[in-house]
C-alpha cells in the first residue's frame, strides 16, 4: 500500500498556512476515549452501574465494528443526562487524571511518530474529535499541538446544561468545523493534511489534498483502495487481522459487564433468602 506523503515544511511563496487535522479515538489512542471517561467519572459516582455498562457495550461494538451513528446518539443523550448539573472544573479535572492514568498509555507510538514530524515541519496541528471539546483540548496540549476541536456541551455558569451547543462534532460536522477553521486561521486546505480510522471520517479527509487512514475499519480501508488514499496500520499484526480489536480493552468492558451480572445476581440471592 502507498505511504503517506511526508509532511514538509509550507512554501512561504504559496498562500494560506499548512496544517495536519487528526482524529482521536482508534487513531490516536486506542479505543474510545469517551469509555476511559466514563469509567473515570463511574468510580468518582458520578453515575451508576448500569451507565457503565452500557457505555462498556458501545467500547466493544466500537473497537469490533467500527463506529456506529445510532450507538453514538444513544451515548451521546446518556451522557448528557449524567452531566446536567455538574461541574465544568470537576470534569476537566478528571479527565486530567484519566489522561495520566489511562489515555497516556493507550497512544499509538507510529501517530505519536507522525503528529510530531507535522509539529517539526511547522504545520499547525489540530484534534478534531466527537469526544467533548474540553476532553480535546486536554489531549490537544498534553500532545504539544495547535488545538483541539471537539462536541461543545452547553454550560451555564460553569455548570453543563445537559443540551449541546450545535450538533455532535462527527461525520459531516467535523468537515464544516474544520472547513470553518481553516477560514478563520487562513489554513490552506489543499495544501494540509488529514488522518482517521472510520468511514465516517471520510469527510474531513476528504476535505485535504493530503489525506490518510490510519488503522482503518473495514469500510474506510475500501473506500481508501477504491480512491487511492495511503494507509497507515500502527496496531499491530494481531489486532489489524482483527479489525482493531483490543483485547485488554474488551476484557475490560466485559469485567464491566460481569460486575452488573453479580450485582444482579446478588440482588435475586438476597431476595430469596440465599436458596
Amino acid at each position: 500500500m502507498p505511504e503517506p506523503i511526508a509532511p514538509t515544511p509550507g512554501d512561504p511563496a504559496q498562500p494560506g498556512k499548512v496544517a495536519a487535522f487528526f482524529d482521536v479515538d482508534n487513531t490516536i489512542i486506542r479505543g474510545a476515549s469517551s469509555f476511559h471517561l466514563a469509567v473515570g467519572l463511574y468510580r468518582r459516582g458520578f453515575f451508576r452501574r448500569a451507565d457503565l455498562v452500557r457505555f462498556a457495550v458501545h467500547q466493544i461494538r466500537y473497537l469490533t465494528f467500527g463506529e456506529n451513528r445510532q450507538q453514538i446518539d444513544e451515548v451521546r443523550s446518556r451522557a448528557l443526562e449524567i452531566m446536567h448539573g455538574r461541574s465544568v472544573a470537576e470534569l476537566v479535572a478528571i479527565a486530567e487524571d484519566v489522561y495520566d492514568e489511562v489515555l497516556s498509555l493507550r497512544i499509538f507510538p507510529g501517530t505519536q511518530r507522525l503528529l510530531d514530524q507535522h509539529i517539526r515541519a511547522g504545520h499547525e496541528v489540530w484534534l478534531v474529535t466527537a469526544t467533548p471539546v474540553e476532553i480535546a483540548e486536554i489531549i490537544a496540549r498534553r500532545l504539544g499541538t495547535t488545538g483541539g476541536l471537539g462536541t461543545i456541551a452547553e454550560h451555564t455558569d460553569g455548570f453543563y446544561t445537559g443540551r449541546l451547543v450545535g450538533d455532535l462534532l462527527h461525520g459531516e460536522a467535523k468537515a464544516a468545523a474544520v472547513r470553518t477553521l481553516a477560514e478563520k486561521e487562513g489554513l490552506d486546505l489543499s495544501r494540509s493534511f488529514a488522518y482517521g480510522d472510520s468511514l465516517n471520517d471520510v469527510p474531513i479527509l476528504s476535505e485535504v489534498g493530503f489525506p490518510c487512514a490510519i488503522n482503518p475499519e473495514g469500510r474506510l480501508r475500501k473506500h481508501a483502495a477504491e480512491v487511492g488514499w495511503p494507509v497507515r496500520e500502527f496496531r499491530g499484526r494481531r489486532n489489524a487481522t482483527r479489525r482493531g480489536v483490543d483485547a485488554a480493552t474488551v476484557a475490560g468492558s466485559a469485567w464491566v459487564v460481569g460486575l452488573a451480572i453479580r450485582a444482579v445476581r446478588r440482588r435475586i440471592r438476597s431476595r430469596w433468602g440465599g436458596v
